[in-house]
């Protein structure tokens, strides 16, 4: 029975459903469906994360190139192709964020829990901790939001938001190297040389920026398979369709 979010009583964006009361499913069921992600915030999504695979798998082998190929020179231009993809992935990812913050203004109410969570709200770290002892397998009760649970917004805030900012400017700053001291662009890296000794410094703390990114994947894979295996709410689902099911 799909439903619009207005004519739901929604507390502390959280929704509060007692469908089978015995704890068990019985011939009747219900069921609730909330449109949460909007078609530009789905499609984000998934070229973000095809930018962001991409970026991980030629970042890895800047940093550690794999073995030279036998051969003349010139007929190879394996690490060409590689760094290739990486600025290619690179500069869709800050056009796709820009387009992320865009988004967050221009759709709806759960499109900008990305960028605002809501610290300063009491009820928010009372989810918090009722989400975090369900994910550490501590609780029996799955709590039910219609966009992202406190927990998923710490993550998305912290694990994804500022890692990408930093990882964006930290890029474009080693990029700019390679474009001359003359170019617009070389400004990133006086930006970033502000707050670091180098450009290898630089370079260190970018390849770091990769492997919080790649931790933070880990996380949001589990935490999405097991809401949508264990939990009563449908995730993986809703960011191909955009509708929340709560059954």
């Amino acid at each position: 029975m799909p439903v619009n979010n207005n004519s739901m009583e929604v507390e502390s964006e959280k929704i509060e459903l007692d469908l089978f009361s015995d704890g068990k499913k019985s011939d009747r069921q219900a069921q609730l469906a909330v449109y949460v992600y909007q078609s530009p915030i789905r499609a984000w999504h998934w070229a973000n994360m095809f930018a962001i695979l991409i970026l991980c798998f030629t970042g890895y082998f800047i940093g550690s190139p794999p073995p030279t190929l036998s051969g003349d020179a010139s007929d190879h231009y394996l690490m060409g192709y590689i760094r290739f993809a990486h600025f290619a992935a690179g500069q869709t990812l800050v056009y796709l964020f820009l387009g992320r913050i865009f988004f967050a203004f221009t759709c709806n109410e759960y499109a900008k829990e990305l960028f605002f969570p809501k610290f300063y709200k009491k009820e928010w770290f009372s989810g918090f901790y009722q989400q975090l002892k369900w994910y550490a397998l501590a609780s029996d009760q799955a709590p039910k939001y219609v966009g992202h649970n406190p927990v998923a917004q710490m993550m998305m805030f912290f694990g994804f938001v500022l890692p990408t900012i930093f990882m964006i400017f930290s890029g474009l700053a080693l990029y700019a190297e390679g474009l001359g001291m003359d170019h617009w662009l070389y400004e990133f890296t006086n930006i970033m040389l502000l707050f670091f000794d180098s450009t290898q410094d630089i370079h260190t703390y970018h390849h770091l920026g990769m492997w919080v990114i790649i931790c933070f994947i880990i996380l949001h894979l589990y935490a999405a398979f097991r809401e949508e295996i264990v939990s009563r709410q449908s995730m993986i689902s809703t960011m191909i369709s955009g509708w929340r099911m709560f059954k």
